[in-house]
């Protein structure tokens, strides 16, 4: 594009007057600054100056539409390496740093629609608005953006950091990313609170750090590409769960390996795994050389299934069964219910922790054909009986999360459950094995006990008795309250 001959004028102009300036205003002193100011030549170079300058900043307005779209998006193209389409006219501001901003435009990858923008503004550099080729983009801000993501672009964001930001940054601020499976379905929306790309001159490494919400789960995320070494760090950062996971990936060969360490308020535990684009395998431990839990698990892309074993000396059952528990959150959401899963999981503990009734626990769990169940899990309360759960199905209905099954206790000590629960001795037969269904609110901490059978046979006072349980209040109130629901099951069985 030939520049206009005035463009060419106020720039010669402008290099007189800032050499007259550089020569004299080094002269100036404090005391003679109001003889200077009234000097009609200097409020004429002053008011010319600032004539000259509005001017320079207006000059990407003589430019036409069709080729600053051309030049800006080249320019984006090498600076990010991404393809940016406007469905609307280029509007250009030089306060209060000039910048062009786009009211409708969209991202490309493989000649597909990745992201939806709003807004966009593309900050350029003061020097160089004469030559519009060779302007340069030295910010990038998109507001309210929408991403579309699935297992073919999840690394969109990573990619990202190949970039040089030595002197341009990237902002995102507002926007949401819908990762959707193979169907096509949503599986999760990530909110964006704001997310930003930049250069750090003490770890000499391109950064990206992202405040962000998930499943009403607000996280920080810090990315660092480390391209010499062949590896990433990342540090996960959930505050009001004062939970941290701080990870090194190496991505040198073909098979991966990485290391995690984990922070859940004063405990600490760590993740050694290997991973390649058909698996990954991991083992999770506390401690290093005195491990009080081992997990180890596997998750098979192609096909997918996923399993995960481990043993632990104490369990912590609230993470699931608390109402605003992570995995009950998830839950809620029906992201499991998807056919295309396959998980299992099985956990053994010798410990429930805040519970030293219960021991021994096997929970078995797993995910198939789009159903979450736990049958076959075991618990022993005090070596006097075995409850063995079977038929479960954890779902969610109007927004809330149900447990349904069916359990069978096995009694091993009856003369023991008895004294615990100061049974009167005219009502303490002796039982062998008692099954019964049940429902679980997870939200309302309620359960519904049906269909209750006594060594093989049903009793009808027994089942009549039964009503809504609420378990309520403090622990305590709670072993009163269960105490004083069995014995009188059991007076009715009695009489």
């Amino acid at each position: 594009m030939t520049k206009p001959n005035f463009v060419k004028n106020f720039k010669n102009i402008n290099k007189s007057i800032n050499s007259l300036l550089e020569r004299n205003l080094n002269k100036l002193k404090f005391d003679n600054l109001k003889i200077v100011a009234s000097n009609n030549k200097f409020i004429f170079t002053f008011v010319a100056l600032f004539f000259l300058f509005i001017s320079y900043l207006l000059v990407p307005t003589s430019y036409k539409q069709g080729d600053i779209s051309k030049e800006l998006n080249n320019e984006l193209l090498n600076k990010f390496n991404l393809d940016f389409t406007f469905t609307q006219k280029l509007d250009y501001n030089f306060f209060p740093r000039p910048h062009f901003v786009s009211e409708g435009s969209f991202i490309l990858e493989n000649q597909n629609k990745i992201a939806e923008i709003d807004k966009l503004k593309i900050y350029v550099s003061l020097d160089n608005l004469f030559s519009l080729k060779n302007i340069n983009i030295h910010e990038l801000i998109l507001e309210n953006t929408n991403f579309e993501l699935n297992i073919k672009n999840s690394n969109f964001f990573i990619k990202l950091l190949n970039n040089n930001f030595l002197d341009t940054k990237l902002n995102i601020r507002n926007g949401n990313i819908f990762f959707r499976d193979s169907e096509n379905e949503i599986l999760f929306i990530n909110i964006i609170k704001n997310l930003k790309y930049y250069y750090d001159p003490n770890e000499l490494k391109n950064v990206f750090y992202s405040e962000n919400e998930i499943f009403n789960t607000p996280f920080s995320l810090k990315v660092i590409n480390h391209q010499d070494e062949k590896k990433i760090y990342t540090k996960l950062d959930i505050d009001f769960l004062k939970f941290q996971i701080e990870n090194i990936f190496n991505y040198e060969n073909d098979i991966n390996i990485g290391s995690a360490a984990l922070v859940f308020n004063s405990d600490k535990s760590l993740i050694n795994y290997k991973t390649n684009k058909n698996f990954f395998e991991f083992d999770y431990s506390n401690d290093v050389e005195n491990k009080k839990f081992l997990y180890k698990g596997k998750l098979n892309f192609k096909p997918f299934y996923s399993s995960l074993e481990g043993d632990t000396e104490e369990i912590n059952l609230s993470y699931i069964f608390s109402t605003n528990a992570i995995v009950a959150e998830l839950l809620k959401t029906e992201i499991f219910n998807n056919k295309n899963l396959d998980f299992k999981l099985n956990i053994n503990a010798n410990k429930i922790k805040n519970n030293r009734n219960f021991t021994n626990l096997f929970l078995k769990s797993k995910i198939q054909e789009g159903l979450i169940d736990i049958d076959d899990t075991k618990l022993e309360w005090k070596d006097n009986s075995v409850v063995r759960l079977t038929d479960t199905l954890i779902f969610v209905k109007n927004g809330k999360l149900f447990l349904d099954g069916k359990s069978k206790i096995n009694i091993t000590n009856a003369k023991n459950i008895y004294q615990f629960l100061l049974t009167p001795k005219n009502f303490r037969k002796n039982i062998k094995t008692i099954d019964l269904g049940f429902s679980y609110s997870f939200d309302e901490k309620a359960i519904i006990l049906n269909d209750i059978m006594i060594d093989g046979k049903y009793n009808q006072k027994v089942n009549s008795k039964l009503n809504n349980i609420y378990f309520r209040g403090s622990s305590m109130q709670n072993k009163i309250y269960l105490k004083n629901m069995i014995n009188d099951l059991l007076k009715s069985y009695s009489g």
